[in-house]
């Protein structure tokens, strides 16, 4: 490897002198991005307030995952490796630095939306006076709704916080008496006195609690709050020759294990004595350095109600929201037509939101009542609980063979998807729980039809989940196609996955944990070779997240060899682009707006191939879950993807942020998109700005 310089600032690094910024500290940056559409002026007030308990619910997750994780990596070292073990430290330590900081922001960003959104009638009261008419209508809200939740006073003890619960909070009192408050009580409350007429008032509940409690107990001050953060990562030994059937099992003991998993992070507010906070953190076992100062809130997350609960008269009055997104039905699944005979002619490329999800919603469903189809089968990763593709599934199950695999593992859709396979298999559907060490994150679903010409197979292919509500939300590909090499790829995969096997020996499907890591390497190692031989050598990528080694050492080597990479980023990046004898020929960027940006493409233009996918270029991804990358076989979808979607993505300027060498995140200057690729390709670069995701949906609108 040729000498060069890293710019990046040490601290972000993952290892001092390697050039790879550490996935944590680089997913803390991606919630900065989060946080700054919260503080963004031009955005609609309540998307702001939405952003703002995003940026929140991030947070809480980071530390019952991410963080947690790092915690046991440090216990670890410090039995083998004492070197290692300071390297860790000092990464948490940075770690830690940067949420304080970030926690500073979100109060401020609160502070700000709070005083925006009063003229428009809504009121999030914090701390009222006691003539103010917040405090009573707070009290009254308190007496009637958190009071009669609340336990018996107890004299405390630090050691008792120890009795919390995940995210649960506790009110401590100076004359040592305190309160587990209960997680059944709501988080945020709504009220408005006249119905119909502003204002409307919200409060969160350590509000509620700071302000009325004392009086309540006739305490004579404030309570200090605190709120617990637990490792909430669920550890299933399985091994392969284990019953897959036993999985839901373990999983419901799994749950009961993560409410009380190892603590991660203390969050304190209000009057909480210094000799009580460290007595707590002992018995803890937390550092000072986890105990983290609200960001004005414990409860920011809860915001999140205000967008949802507000009335359709604030939320549609001027300033408060985005326009209504006019998601399309797609021309074949809108009329009267045979779904299948379109299917046949040519396979259809689905982009959601834009695309409406009806269009999939009435592919399962017509599957379901069509008297020629034999067979259904579909993987289920999260679903929404009122999904009409379970009650058709169902239905159907009574007159054909019906199978879902239910991945009861699915990070806290755990209880939902034990429930649904529970009531899918009360109907009849075969019911299957993935494949014991490898969580089952493909999304696929098969169709088998009868038709006069023999049995043929209809596949839906997604980037993203069967989950009607959060395609609303989240930006996914998907293909609905019958090229009969796929319909072989899927049956063989549903047969595997039945019999309790990894799947293997696919036709036109890639697959992880077996293949995919490999055909990636091998088709940026056939970009570098073409680039040698002077040949033209590009590779573009959107993925959630960029932190395989492997990949990335692969992608700093086509960089090497005059490779051109563009890369779409949503979160966590460890790749440092911009470095010269590194990585001058690579460009990442993070897009981060109105619809969370799921789908995963991958480019290689010397194989001439594209591939949608569900997996992120990440180790987990690629080495301990059953993916699936599909390539775009039809040339006019092939040219859609490459020269239609990719490009807009990269020519952005208004909501896409550049990483730059120093491993910051800064917006881009609307001059990127004069660079040959762009100017040769990009639809949307003949005007400026560009904002992708506003490009989508009008163009989607336009073709109708």
């Amino acid at each position: 490897m040729p000498p060069y310089f890293i710019p990046t600032l040490p601290h972000l690094l993952a290892a001092p002198g390697q050039p790879f910024i550490h996935r944590d500290l680089s997913w803390l940056q991606f919630n900065e991005r989060v946080l700054s559409e919260a503080r963004t002026r031009e955005n609609p007030l309540l998307e702001r307030v939405k952003f703002l308990a995003i940026s929140a619910s991030n947070l809480d997750e980071f530390f019952m995952i991410r963080a947690s994780a790092l915690d046991r990596a440090i216990r670890a070292a410090a039995k083998k490796d004492p070197r290692e073990k300071t390297h860790l430290l000092r990464v948490r330590n940075t770690l830690l630095e940067e949420v304080s900081a970030f926690a500073s922001k979100q109060e401020e960003t609160l502070e700000t939306l709070i005083a925006l959104l009063e003229p428009h009638g809504l009121r999030i009261v914090r701390d009222p006076a006691p003539e103010d008419e917040g405090f009573a209508v707070g009290k009254t809200i308190f007496e009637r709704e958190v009071l009669p939740l609340l336990p018996a006073p107890q004299p405390f003890f630090p050691g008792q916080l120890v009795e919390l619960e995940n995210l649960q909070t506790a009110a401590i009192f100076e004359n040592g008496i305190w309160f587990s408050v209960p997680r059944r009580v709501p988080r945020l409350f709504l009220s408005q006195p006249v119905l119909g007429k502003p204002p409307l008032y919200a409060f969160l509940l350590d509000d509620l609690l700071s302000t009325h409690m004392g009086a309540a107990f006739r305490m004579p001050s404030r309570p200090g709050l605190a709120r617990l953060t637990r490792d909430a990562d669920i550890s299933l030994d399985l091994e392969d020759e284990q019953d897959t059937s036993t999985i839901p099992d373990m999983v419901r003991s799994g749950l009961g294990a993560r409410e009380k998993g190892r603590p991660a992070r203390l969050q304190y507010r209000g009057n909480v004595p210094a000799d009580v906070l460290s007595r707590g953190l002992a018995a803890l076992r937390l550092s000072p350095r986890q105990a983290i100062p609200a960001p004005g809130t414990l409860h920011l997350h809860a915001l999140w109600g205000v967008v949802r609960q507000a009335p359709e008269s604030l939320r549609e009055a001027p300033g408060m929201s985005p326009p209504a997104l006019r998601a399309v039905v797609s021309h074949p699944f809108g009329g009267t037509g045979d779904l299948f005979e379109t299917i046949r002619e040519r396979d259809i490329l689905l982009h959601h939101p834009y695309d409406s999800f009806e269009t999939t919603l009435r592919f399962i469903i017509a599957a379901c009542e069509d008297p020629q189809v034999t067979a259904i089968q579909q993987t289920v990763y999260r679903m929404d609980d009122a999904s009409p593709v379970i009650e058709a599934l169902k239905g159907a199950a009574r007159k054909k063979r019906v199978r879902v695999v239910v991945e009861v593992r699915a990070r806290f859709d755990e209880r939902n998807n034990l429930r649904l396979a529970e009531e899918l298999k009360k109907s009849g559907v075969e019911v299957g729980f993935g494949l014991r060490r490898l969580k089952l994150h493909a999304k696929i679903a098969a169709v088998t039809r009868r038709e006069a010409d023999g049995e043929r197979t209809y596949v839906h292919l997604s980037t993203g989940n069967y989950n009607a509500a959060t395609a609303r939300q989240y930006e996914d590909l998907a293909i609905l196609t019958a090229r009969p090499e796929i319909g072989a790829d899927a049956l063989h995969f549903f047969d595997a996955v039945g019999k309790g096997r990894e799947p293997d020996a696919f036709k036109t499907l890639v697959h992880a944990p077996t293949r995919l890591h490999r055909r990636i390497l091998q088709h940026i190692q056939g970009e570098i070779e073409a680039a040698k031989a002077g040949k033209p050598a590009r590779i573009a990528a959107k993925v959630n997240a960029l932190v395989d080694p492997q990949v990335v050492e692969k992608l700093y080597e086509a960089s090497r060899a005059g490779v051109s990479v563009d890369l779409v980023v949503r979160g966590a990046c460890s790749l440092i682009p911009g470095v010269k004898g590194l990585s001058e020929n690579i460009r990442v960027v993070s897009l981060v707006d109105r619809f969370l940006e799921h789908s995963r493409i991958y480019f290689f233009q010397n194989a001439d191939r594209i591939y949608l996918s569900s997996a992120d270029w990440m180790p987990r991804n690629f080495f301990f879950r059953l993916e699936l990358a599909f390539p775009l076989l039809d040339p006019e979808l092939h040219r859609v993807v490459r020269d239609e979607i990719l490009p807009v993505y990269f020519a952005d300027t208004v909501k896409a942020r550049e990483l730059t060498p120093q491993g910051t995140w800064r917006k881009r200057s609307p001059s990127v998109t004069r660079t040959p690729w762009f100017k040769r390709t990009c639809p949307a670069c003949s005007t400026h700005p560009v904002r992708a995701q506003a490009y989508f949906e009008e163009v989607r609108r336009e073709a109708g």
